[in-house]
């Protein structure tokens, strides 16, 4: 029922933001006297963030077109080079043949691969924007851009845990051998069971670097609000809470979800006072006259408030074998009814980073990857833990690009076996 009443409050609003939208029109008109004045500027502020707090938030683009190498801008194509019911596997090409230079065009060629894996978490994998726009200009990127469970029809089959660990290794195994593999969040367990899986079957595909970031392999290591909430609650109230039935017309009608809009929801009010005051601000720089302060906001929260739903199996798979009973942790996480042997990883170099101001993931969960992974050798082992950066900065904004991403890049290109 929430879920349909969500659907019904957009629909209401609707008739209120035209009208708004002509009062803004009105008071923006150059030739309306009132434009020019303090009155006017702040209605037109207040009809700004009125649209952008009542809107709904469709799936971003990247919007990477090109990227500069070696002081010429070469173009970047998006293509899907795999695709799977719930995921596509995106490539950002770079057309490196304008490159002018042969021994440059051939450097670049032999880039490292990375399959960045995006969190399936309830943001689009365009969250990730500013980790793929840092990493493209010395990497061969991929990532999952993971599909919204309520445009999944419900013949099409489910979609858990099991499956994302399949997904990952078909993953692998598409873009062969010497892929380095990142795992941003969420991804991190599903992406160390994968590794664990292909290094017991001896898969000439074995990523030749994982790379963990801010994720809850052993969620039990400094508790936060969301971890704290997952193991205070039985998973029946999970189930009986959260879980929803898609609502017509969308095609994943019927389909049992974790609604994107929760989890934004849940997210939002652990820093409440910080979107208020966000939204405060955007509506004195739109007064102001500070166009630039303004767009920077909306670019945030463009991406910040655009969700997507989880199937229920997945969410609810996560919520125990993450969460609640620990199991990669002590070492009962099973796929498909076999037990994954972090012990068998030995060839895979591993590098942990964690942000010390991380309110999601706790300092100390992602660095749990180290102890359970006791057969690599300690040479290839490497943890990083940045002291001034929350969850969203362990991966995008200007640490991650000044201090992060380099020491990624020096630990990929470290451990290349081309």
């Amino acid at each position: 029922m929430l879920y349909q009443l969500y659907e019904f409050s957009h629909a209401a609003m609707s008739p209120w933001r035209t009208l708004v939208k002509g009062q803004q029109d009105f008071f923006e008109n150059p030739f309306n006297p009132l434009a020019h004045t303090v009155v006017g500027k702040s209605i037109v502020a207040a009809c700004d963030v009125f649209e952008s707090t009542t809107r709904r938030y469709g799936k971003p683009e990247f919007g990477l077109f090109d990227v500069e190498l070696d002081g010429q801008l070469v173009p970047v194509i998006e293509e899907v080079v795999w695709e799977d019911t719930f995921c596509k596997l995106l490539h950002f090409k770079r057309d490196l043949s304008i490159l002018k230079d042969n021994k440059l065009r051939k450097a670049r060629a032999k880039d490292p691969k990375v399959l960045l894996v995006a969190p399936m978490s309830g943001h689009y994998a365009t969250l990730l924007r500013g980790t793929v726009e840092a990493m493209l200009p010395e990497h061969d990127v991929y990532i999952t851009d993971w599909e919204d469970a309520r445009n999944v029809s419900i013949s099409d089959g489910t979609f858990d845990l099991n499956d994302f660990v399949d997904y990952l290794i078909s993953m692998l195994q598409h873009l062969g051998p010497s892929t380095h593999m990142m795992a941003v969040c969420q991804p991190g367990p599903g992406a160390l069971a994968a590794t664990a899986l292909m290094a017991e079957e001896g898969d000439a595909c074995l990523p030749a670097s994982l790379t963990i970031m801010g994720s809850p392999i052993d969620a039990r290591k400094s508790p936060t609000a969301p971890t704290e909430l997952a193991d205070q609650k039985p998973l029946s109230w999970f189930k009986n809470n959260v879980i929803m039935n898609v609502p017509w017309p969308h095609k994943g009608a019927m389909r049992r979800v974790y609604p994107g809009f929760i989890q934004l929801s849940s997210f939002m009010a652990m820093n409440r006072d910080t979107h208020i005051d966000a939204h405060q601000r955007m509506f004195f720089h739109l007064i102001e006259g500070d166009g630039d302060s303004a767009e920077k906001h909306r670019t945030f929260y463009d991406e910040y408030l655009a969700v997507m739903d989880l199937t229920e199996e997945f969410y609810l798979q996560t919520i125990e074998d993450v969460f609640q009973e620990y199991k990669l942790a002590k070492g009962s996480f099973t796929h498909r009814g076999r037990t994954v042997d972090l012990g068998a990883i030995r060839q895979t170099a591993l590098l942990t980073v964690e942000g010390g101001q991380d309110d999601i993931s706790g300092i100390g969960q992602t660095q749990a990857a180290h102890d359970l992974c006791p057969n690599i050798p300690e040479e290839m082992k490497e943890d990083y833990i940045h002291p001034d950066v929350g969850h969203y900065g362990v991966f995008n904004g200007s640490r991650w690009r000044k201090d992060i991403q380099p020491r990624v890049r020096d630990f990929i290109r470290k451990h290349s076996k081309i």
